[in-house]
């Protein structure tokens, strides 16, 4: 990969001035939603010869970059250019996982959902159910204070790793954010203390 990244970032022997135009279409998709392959993107975007035109379908796709990525290697020119189409189709695959059923099928759902989560990312959801436990009159946890606990048990190396995790509790509908009365954003997860104890078992076992 390094090879290919220095080629693509390397000078032409003819001198003239071309590039590759690489069209991604939904950036922010489930498989490309990984760290790793953001971090691939965002340095071939930085190559000399490659421009990229990308879409994106969540509102909270830039949380998967960090500021670095954003202004020096994806260096992004943004237009807003809603369809307005209904997400009809692809609503159907992509359920609202605690709204819908009883609270031992959300619970088994959701639980299905977290399992096909990397072991990381079930730890950081643990963190945030456990103080959601422990204090239940709050209306949330920070994000700051969740990336320091989550920083310090060594289950995220930067903030562009928890992020990725939020977009995928998020696009599942796993945790929702509400604002503060200090203005901070908290996360909170949308379920019954009950249903959020079992969840913590099904996903300590």
């Amino acid at each position: 990969m390094d090879d290919l990244l220095a080629f693509l970032d390397g000078p032409h022997a003819d001198g003239k001035k071309c590039f590759v135009c690489a069209v991604v279409h939904n950036i922010d998709g489930p498989a490309l939603r990984d760290s790793e392959s953001q971090q691939y993107l965002a340095r071939i975007s930085a190559c000399s010869h490659i421009r990229i035109v990308a879409s994106i379908d969540h509102v909270n796709a830039p949380l998967l970059w960090d500021k670095k990525m954003v202004h020096t290697q994806f260096n992004w020119f943004w237009y807003h250019v809603p369809t307005f189409a209904p997400y009809k189709i692809e609503g159907l695959f992509f359920p609202l996982i605690l709204t819908h059923g009883g609270a031992t099928q959300t619970v088994k759902t959701a639980s299905i959902v977290l399992q096909s989560l990397t072991p990381n990312a079930q730890s950081v959801f643990k963190v945030l159910a456990e103080h959601q436990l422990v204090h239940p009159d709050e209306e949330g946890m920070p994000v700051n204070n969740l990336y320091t606990i989550c920083r310090e048990r060594f289950l995220v190396s930067s903030q562009f790793t928890l992020n990725s995790h939020l977009t995928e509790f998020k696009d599942h509908e796993l945790v929702k954010t509400r604002r503060h009365s200090d203005g901070q954003d908290c996360l909170h997860i949308p379920l019954t203390t009950e249903a959020l104890e079992k969840l913590v078992q099904e996903i300590s076992q």
